[in-house]
């Protein structure tokens, strides 16, 4: 039944983004989106918002702009060193440059901690702008400041509850964003700030809060690129986690994520992300490595 989900949700990774590329070219021309610069909407972050790998930005999923739908669907392959592997599918669309509505689906394999098991985990966004533009206000300090919330629900949870741990909850958080047009040596800058208030446990992957751990906690998540060219950016991230389970068992220990990533733009339709991610601590094996690849078709 897992190896039919797991095939399933690959069926379901290429499917969307085959209606993703038909919406981008059947689109009329006057509704279709396109009208922002090249790569400054990001890329699709693992739980499915528009902006970095890691962590969500302000921008809104899609080029389209203030008077345009646009939107994205992406596919995301990470596996470390002691061979956890992940699998990431999901789609964005962004209503006029103001509301992004996201969804995404997990599968990540257990390696030998729990051999031929896989968790399966979804995840459901909103993200709206509040004030600013990350890109064109240029003569204003004031970054793209938006919100959003991700609601994030595990499938297994039998093995989640025996942590102590919720199989289900809500992530909320702010990102600020700003793009400095040739800010160093004649090279856009673009960072990124995002505070999150949450109670996952490995994204979700391990549930939601634990003994003693039912508050959520506030995490720090950031981004910092610099666009070599208009179509392609060099950059980092981290990303905080709360370390909800390590009272119940020391191997759960949590620490933080972070990752060097490029990310090329070849055309406006399509980008790739390669990065190389240290995710720290998962049940029992330290200083898990290991490299991101992600494809996404924007419109």
């Amino acid at each position: 039944m897992r190896r039919f989900l797991a095939t399933q949700t690959q069926k379901n990774a290429w499917l969307t983004l085959a209606v993703a590329a038909a919406c981008a070219v059947l689109v009329p021309n006057s509704a279709r989106a396109g009208d922002r610069l090249l790569a400054t909407w990001g890329v699709t972050q693992v739980e499915g918002a528009g902006g970095g790998g890691l962590t969500p930005w302000a921008t809104i999923a899609g080029s389209g702009s203030s008077n345009q739908t646009g939107g994205s669907a992406f596919v995301t392959h990470s596996r470390t060193n002691d061979g956890y592997d992940l699998k990431v599918a999901g789609a964005a669309v962004g209503i006029r440059d103001r509301v992004e509505l996201s969804m995404a689906r997990w599968s990540f394999k257990l390696s030998d901690v729990v051999p031929d098991k896989s968790i399966e985990m979804s995840s459901l966004g909103v993200k709206v702008k509040v004030i600013g533009d990350a890109v064109y206000d240029q003569d204003s300090w004031l970054p793209q400041i938006s919100v959003g919330a991700q609601y994030k629900s595990n499938d297994d949870k039998g093995l989640v509850n025996s942590f102590g741990a919720d199989n289900s909850d809500v992530d909320v958080y702010a990102s600020a964003t700003k793009l400095w047009l040739g800010a160093a040596g004649g090279y856009n800058v673009l960072a990124n700030l995002t505070l999150r208030l949450t109670r996952a446990n490995q994204f979700g992957l391990v549930g939601f809060g634990g003994a003693g751990h039912d508050k959520r906690k506030l995490m720090a998540e950031g981004s910092v690129g610099v666009m070599l060219r208009d179509d392609l950016v060099l950059g980092t991230e981290y990303r905080q986690k709360p370390n909800n389970l390590e009272d119940t068992a020391a191997i759960l220990k949590e620490e933080a994520a972070w990752d060097v990533f490029v990310a090329w733009f070849p055309t406006r339709l399509i980008s790739l992300t390669a990065a190389w991610l240290n995710l720290g601590n998962i049940v029992s094996k330290p200083d898990q490595q290991g490299l991101y690849l992600s494809g996404q078709v924007t419109f």
